[in-house]
């Protein structure tokens, strides 16, 4: 039945765009600038072609894979989202269960709505943790100790938000920090019953982890709010340090220069994340799948993948180009506020699907088959 309403995440996304108050779509749809980065991120994606090919007789494609020495039946899993909570009340334990239930990985964000220990019994070993380099170490060893007692066994750290970034359509569209709902935003939530009802279930959203260390007694614009004011911008050194006091695996988000690979190697990375955030931090930054080859051919080490993913097809792509492991985020979001908890399962059935479907085309019959098959 959920196929037959919603078989792409495309119709997830019309259907989101219904259920959640504007300015909820605002911060989850939008990028920055003139959303040029956004864009290049899909047509570069639509660039990459696959050859056909015929007369393989009837298999099923295997799409499982190993990454950082965990077995994976899908080479794909959840990324981090800010504020998710605030997308679909209760969505970071909704996407939590998802990832134990399909045994895929879920990132939990250091500016979630809810923190490690509200999310540990529901993750099922799958957790993730991504971390926004604190500028205190008191605050950086305590959030890490958190996290690992939580059951979060690899450390994601971003890199790619420096500054913070303009997002002019998310602050259009109103929305402050912490959340709160003045005249012009509860009419539009008035709008969303269903979305209503489930904030009223858990109350108006917080960054709870953040608050833990920083009591926000200020309205803050959306794209300052108080993370930024407990971050710092990370530098080479930062690295070393995080790298000595995290024992799992620790992998860097916000790559997109080949030139830099081989000194994060030298620091002990453990894996690279291909993204430009998904056109929402700096509008002038190339497509992920430009750079995806260049930094394949400089490296080692295991590569995940993201930015403009919008099906199996794309994650066939950026697995075609160099990628070992490839994250969605607002696809899932759209997939819990289209259709709640079971629409982030569905989700992840769509990606199977078109997957296999697609793999069937060209004759591919393992993830391995991909590269050779690029046109």
């Amino acid at each position: 039945m959920s196929h037959d309403r919603f078989p792409a995440i495309s119709d997830l996304k019309a259907r989101a765009q219904r259920r959640i108050p504007h300015f909820v779509w605002e911060y989850l749809d939008s990028g920055t600038g003139t959303e040029a980065t956004l864009m290049r991120n899909r047509t570069k994606l639509d660039g990459v072609l696959f050859q056909p090919s015929i007369l393989h007789g009837v298999f099923t494609p295997d799409l499982s894979t190993t990454f950082l020495n965990r077995e994976y039946p899908v080479p794909f899993g959840i990324a981090p989202v800010g504020m998710s909570g605030l997308i679909w009340p209760g969505a970071e334990q909704m996407l939590a269960r998802t990832a134990a239930k399909e045994a895929i990985p879920y990132t939990i964000s250091t500016v979630a709505t809810q923190t490690p220990e509200d999310v540990a019994d529901h993750h099922g070993g799958q957790g993730w943790f991504q971390i926004y380099p604190p500028r205190d170490a008191g605050i950086r060893a305590d959030m890490l100790k958190r996290a690992k007692d939580a059951g979060f066994h690899t450390l994601v750290m971003t890199v790619d938000v420096p500054v913070a970034s303009r997002r002019e359509r998310q602050t259009r569209g109103g929305l402050q920090q912490p959340p709160h709902l003045t005249p012009r935003l509860a009419m539009q939530a008035a709008r969303c019953p269903a979305w209503l009802d489930g904030i009223r279930k858990t109350g108006m959203p917080r960054m709870k982890l953040m608050d833990s260390y920083a009591e926000q007694t200020t309205t803050l614009p959306s794209n300052q709010h108080v993370g930024y004011l407990l971050r710092t911008s990370p530098d080479w050194d930062y690295v070393d340090m995080l790298r000595a006091e995290w024992d799992g695996p620790l992998i860097i988000k916000g790559v997109l220069d080949a030139n830099d690979v081989t000194a994060l190697a030298d620091k002990g990375v453990d894996a690279i994340w291909v993204s430009n955030h998904a056109g929402r931090q700096f509008d002038a930054a190339p497509a992920t799948i430009e750079v995806l080859p260049a930094i394949r051919a400089a490296t080692d080490l295991p590569i995940i993948f993201d930015s403009g993913v919008q099906g199996g097809l794309d994650i066939m792509r950026a697995l075609a180009l160099g990628a070992d492991f490839v994250m969605l985020g607002r696809a899932f979001h759209y997939g819990l506020s289209a259709m709640g908890e079971p629409g982030a399962t569905h989700v992840v059935d769509i990606l199977r699907q078109d997957m296999i479907a697609n793999m069937g085309q060209i004759g591919a019959r393992r993830l391995a088959d991909l590269p050779d098959r690029v046109i």
